[in-house]
């Protein structure tokens, strides 16, 4: 069977991703904002017993590397082995997508373009004249509209049909002479000429590397008087301009405009969610409502969990006395391991399959984007980016999926500020011990109007949240990540309504299902550690009232007490096993145990000598402790840096030390 490699490439926002989920059959996200791909996908699909493997690349702008994602992007068009470039532009914005077309044309020798989003662009009055547009690029041109699977076997029919074109030429102007000079001291090889010296006289460091790699260099000393001759040219400006200028001339008479029509229902709603004084209020409301029905919906399914593990303790454990395991193993394995597991699985799960749904449902809409651009200057004051908002907002989800989410952000010393920060977003981990905390002390047990009360002051703890991000983020920008803001696009895409099946898919399996799995894997050791500080016996008292005896002084100067220190502590691997290793160590059992009620928690606390300010200690511990297990590894992951984790680590454990001593010593 024949096969044909295609590299599929594009701006952000055009359906790159839904042309290649329709091709191939898979489910990867299509998230409406720029920047949303850092890898490369990959899979295959089989029309007219052809099989055609087709690599989902970056959403980028541009292939003048600097961005992660154009670095991807431009590297598999250069160095990778594949036979048609397809070049995905939005039928409502051409002018961008061409001019990615046309520099894509300067690197690969088959080239088809994909006119897509033609449905979207009929609602807005936009006419293409594709016959015409086909005449000026000089390679095929497919118009397709990917949601509604319609012109996508034309496309693969354009692919196969394909010939080998001629390298893009574009009059560069001031550069001709320098390109051409530069052009007689590069080797002959396989990457064209005109475009290596385009990079060479930019004085791209990546690319400079590339080279050098290659051996593409016969002799610098023309490179050399290149740069020379062109010391006050802005040679990266020049080229902009000049592909700007071939990319009008391609488009002359291509595309009209119906102007009564085009973008005027979007803007009515930009005008309303971007405005200096509703945007905020605006996002707040819609982060309560996620809130509440996050709250509202996720204790049922969470008991009916709960109930369900716990009745296969005995079985478990009868079934490992039945395989002859020493008892000591049977109880390490029930009551450590298995009891820690089930409780983060318990708590953890329900409320991430609400809301993480719920938000990636904003994202698919085109919302998030609107809260970025609101956010943007606040950022931009604290020399942040402004693409650091949307991390917070999966942060609020889960921490580990908010420092991923950073991969968004060019500049590294901004994403390091937006990993850094990402934890002063409270995760959905911490919401059963806030909820529960903030019911007994502050709400009362009225369950008509405990769950909106909860949402309402959770939403507070975010705006909370919100303002120690900026001031961190300013002190660091000041200090150890000293720098001015770096320019970016922040494109506000076409609202767009999401295809529900696929938000859930996504939800669960990229970013639920991710989470909990990273979650299991610390739990286990965890459950094995906290097993045994209960079960260690030292002079007739177990390990655990050692241990909580010796941090009690400390835990005193911050407002609480021992046994929250050392839950904190613990709690490590999972924000949600705090409250149950408080109740083991309050009541001195050898496992974690649940409580029937809030009330009867609220009388255990009372009991051990919590007040109204011990409540308040401890949610501003909660709140502020370190990141969990699995937000640290992603932060090592992605920062590759110890130094960097243990800032993450330190950072808010001195800010929540810092706030409860001061609760403390002054109320």
């Amino acid at each position: 069977m024949k096969e044909i490699k295609v590299a599929l490439i594009g701006t952000p926002n055009v359906g790159k991703s839904t042309i290649y989920n329709a091709l191939t059959k898979n489910r990867e996200h299509t998230g409406n904002w720029a920047g949303k791909t850092v890898a490369t996908s990959n899979g295959e699909c089989i029309y007219n017993n052809i099989k055609y493997l087709i690599y989902d690349l970056p959403g980028t702008y541009s292939l003048i590397s600097k961005s992660k994602e154009e670095v991807v992007a431009t590297d598999f068009i250069c160095f990778e082995n594949f036979d048609v470039a397809v070049v995905v532009c939005d039928a409502t914005s051409l002018e961008k997508g061409i001019n990615l077309v046309l520099q894509t044309r300067e690197i690969a020798k088959k080239v088809v373009v994909c006119v897509n989003l033609v449905d979207e662009a009929k609602k807005k009055g936009i006419t293409i004249d594709f016959q015409l547009l086909e005449h000026n690029l000089g390679c095929p041109v497919v118009s397709t509209s990917a949601r509604e699977k319609q012109g996508l076997d034309n496309l693969l029919e354009k692919i196969r049909d394909v010939r080998e074109q001629e390298l893009e030429v574009i009059n560069y102007g001031v550069l001709e002479s320098e390109i051409n000079r530069v052009c007689g001291d590069i080797k002959d090889n396989f990457l064209n000429k005109r475009w290596v010296a385009l990079r060479i006289l930019e004085n791209n460091k990546h690319y400079n590397e590339k080279f050098n790699e290659l051996d593409l260099i016969i002799n610098d000393k023309k490179i050399r008087q290149a740069r020379v001759n062109l010391n006050n040219v802005d040679v990266s400006l020049e080229i902009v301009i000049n592909i700007m200028k071939e990319v009008k001339r391609k488009l002359k008479n291509v595309v009209t405009f119906n102007i009564v029509n085009y973008d005027k229902k979007e803007r009515k709603i930009d005008k309303i969610l971007t405005s200096k004084i509703w945007g905020i209020p605006i996002m707040l409301l819609m982060l309560f409502v996620i809130f509440y029905i996050t709250i509202s919906g996720a204790n049922y399914p969470s008991s009916l969990m709960f109930n369900f593990f716990a009745s296969l303790e005995n079985k478990i454990f009868n079934f490992l006395e039945f395989i002859h395991l020493p008892n000591v193993i049977c109880e390490l394995v029930v009551n450590g391991v298995y009891k820690t597991l089930y409780w983060v699985v318990s708590v953890m799960l329900p409320p991430m399959l609400i809301f993480f749904p719920l938000f990636t449902f904003l994202e698919d809409l085109g919302v998030l984007p609107r809260i970025a651009f609101n956010m943007d200057r606040s950022f931009q004051r604290c020399q942040a980016c402004g693409k650091q908002a949307l991390t917070m907002c999966m942060g609020i989800g889960c921490n580990a999926v908010g420092v991923t989410g950073a991969r968004i952000i060019d500049s590294k010393r901004e994403r390091i500020l937006a990993i850094l920060t990402n934890v002063f977003m409270p995760c959905n981990g911490k919401f059963p011990s806030l909820i529960a905390i903030i019911t007994m002390f502050f709400v009362g047990f009225n369950k008509s109007v405990d769950t909106l009360i909860c949402a309402l002051i959770l939403t507070g703890f975010i705006t909370l949240g919100i303002g120690v991000t900026f001031i961190v983020s300013y002190i660091l920008s000041k200090t150890i990540l000293k720098g001015m803001p770096a320019s970016f696009t922040l494109e506000l895409p076409p609202y767009r309504m999401p295809k529900i099946w696929d938000t859930i898919w996504y939800s669960v399996k990229n970013r639920a299902i991710f989470v909990l799995g990273r979650a299991i894997k610390v739990a286990i050791p965890a459950g094995i550690v906290i097993w045994i500080v209960a079960n260690l016996i030292i002079n007739d008292l177990p390990l655990l009232t050692y241990l909580t005896q010796f941090l009690n002084p400390l835990g005193l100067i911050l407002g609480v007490d021992g046994v929250v220190i050392l839950a904190l502590i613990l709690g490590f691997p999972a924000n949600e096993i705090v409250i149950p290793i408080m109740l083991m160590s309050y009541l001195q059992t050898s496992t974690l145990i649940d409580f029937e009620n809030l009330v009867e928690l609220k009388m255990i606390l009372v009991a051990n000598g919590w007040t109204i300010k011990t409540a308040i200690c401890f949610l501003v511990l909660m709140l502020y402790r370190f990141p969990c297990s699995t937000t640290l590894l992603t932060i090592k992951k992605e920062t590759n840096s110890n130094f960097y984790t243990f800032l993450a680590f330190l950072i808010p454990t001195l800010i929540g030390i810092a706030m409860c001593l001061i609760i403390n010593l002054f109320t």
